[in-house]
């Protein structure tokens, strides 16, 4: 790529499937852009998951523009290899104006003009409008008192530094937090033979398949996907919801970590504190796991529901699944980590978003952007794209980012000069 332009009509900051479904549209538009990635396209898929970290929803979910999924196993679950071969030729096919290694350190307002200045490691760069594509998981997050208070002997990271049970130091691992990547994080480390104690958090869990059917598949036909967030009966809390444990390892399954625990996986309630090396916990692991496990059978019903109002034909009948493990105790043992040969601690405790570095009006009292369908309301001129529920649940992933960049191109082209 040449050197920075020193103007441009727009510029979008982040280089993933965002920031480049949105030169896609304004590469189809002939709008002159720019994209400016501090590390490299598609960073987070390649340098922030797991060996084995699979799609939790089926390929045929993967819908970048003019670059659908054309696979073989459109019910399937790409891999990590194979979910970089998509992105790099989505990239490929695209070529996009790309800066790669260019960080914006600030973005504010222009003022010699009504537009923007983004400071960046190469450089000025002023641009009409700017859409920032960075999604909303920035700064890995963990409990900073806990963390302090591990012995210094134990290897601590995030889920996002994790890659393998073989790459952890020896022992048993403390895994904290049950949402999608705590979850999968503790299977491998079961499926390894590793010791696993998982601290329980509050995220709910879905069926793979149920009636014969991959359950996103039938909540695709329900329309579930496209249900906007106004429209969601949680409205704008829905943001804030941690996403459904399961998984699309080996072709997809459930994860059950009541199947877990009877295979002798520890399960304790939400971590507290830790004292002197010693891990207290909240006695509530029967309530985290009968809340899960309502989660499940509710959308299951919710299936029934739909298929008996729309008399659609199914070979299988409904069912309520029937814990097959059930706790001794509440969880809320306290846990000596030496005692226990704790080598590793993962922290699944997820992301702050980190906006700093933008000094124009965009955020809400809340501290989240202050938008319309990616359109920021106080600044005009400013978007943003691919945060999970920007206007529909696929907004922050494949399944429906290139609807959100195709709105937004559009809201755009007016205002661009010519």
């Amino acid at each position: 790529m040449s050197a920075l332009p020193g103007q441009v009509p727009v510029a979008i900051v982040g280089g993933g499937q965002a920031g480049l479904s949105m030169s896609w549209h304004l590469t189809r538009q002939g709008t002159e852009h720019v994209v400016l990635e501090r590390s490299r396209a598609f960073h987070a898929w390649r340098e922030e998951r797991w060996d084995a970290f699979t799609l939790v929803t089926p390929n045929f979910q993967c819908r970048l523009p003019g670059h659908p999924y054309a696979g073989d196993e459109p019910e399937g679950f790409m891999g990590k290899r194979e979910i970089l071969a998509y992105l790099d030729g989505f990239q490929r096919t695209l070529d996009p104006p790309l800066h790669e290694g260019v960080a914006v350190t600030r973005l504010s307002a222009d003022a010699s003009s009504s537009g923007f200045e983004l400071r960046t490691t190469a450089g000025t760069l002023r641009a009409e409008q700017v859409v920032v594509a960075v999604g909303g998981y920035h700064t890995p997050w963990a409990p900073p008192a806990v963390q302090a208070a591990i012995p210094a002997g134990i290897e601590q990271l995030h889920s996002n530094a994790y890659r393998s049970a073989a790459a952890l130091a020896d022992g048993a691992v403390l895994v904290v937090g049950t949402g999608q990547s705590g979850a999968q994080i503790a299977e491998d480390l079961h499926l390894a033979g590793r010791q696993v104690h998982l601290c329980l958090g509050g995220a709910p869990r879905c069926a793979r398949t149920y009636r014969g059917r991959d359950v996103v598949s039938w909540l695709e036909d329900m329309g579930h996907y496209d249900l906007a967030i106004e429209d969601h009966p949680e409205g704008s809390a829905a943001r804030k919801e941690a996403n459904h444990y399961v998984t699309g390892r080996d072709g997809g399954r459930d994860l059950d970590l009541r199947v877990f625990a009877s295979q002798g996986m520890a399960l304790h309630g939400l971590l507290l504190a830790i004292d002197d090396g010693v891990a207290a916990f909240a006695g509530d692991v029967r309530e985290r796991l009968d809340a899960a496990d309502a989660t499940y059978n509710r959308i299951n019903a919710g299936i029934d529901r739909w298929i008996e109002a729309n008399g659609v034909p199914t070979t299988v009948g409904p069912s309520v699944y029937e814990p097959v493990w059930q706790p001794p105790d509440d969880g809320g043992a306290p846990l000596d980590l030496a005692a226990a040969g704790i080598g590793a601690v993962v922290w699944c405790t997820g992301f702050r978003p980190d906006w700093s570095w933008i000094d124009v009006p965009f955020l809400d009292a809340t501290g989240y952007p202050d938008h319309e369908r990616g359109v920021v309301r106080p600044t005009p001129g400013l978007f943003v794209l691919g945060l999970p529920w920007l206007h529909t649940w696929g907004s922050g992933r494949f399944a429906a980012v290139a609807r959100d960049a195709e709105h937004l191109a559009a809201q755009m082209v007016a205002a661009v000069p010519g």
